[in-house]
């Protein structure tokens, strides 16, 4: 992935465990997605 390809839509569980999906969370307006390597992983 690279700095401005077009993410397709997916669903996944928000911190409340309710399944939310891309398209939903950017009807609030800009997003970043953030991601990381596993917790206590050599990653």
């Amino acid at each position: 992935m690279n700095i401005g390809d077009v993410v397709p839509d997916f669903a996944a569980l928000d911190q409340d465990g309710r399944e939310v999906t891309l398209t939903e969370l950017l009807g609030g307006g800009s997003l970043v997605l953030y991601f990381y390597v596993k917790a206590m992983t050599s990653g």
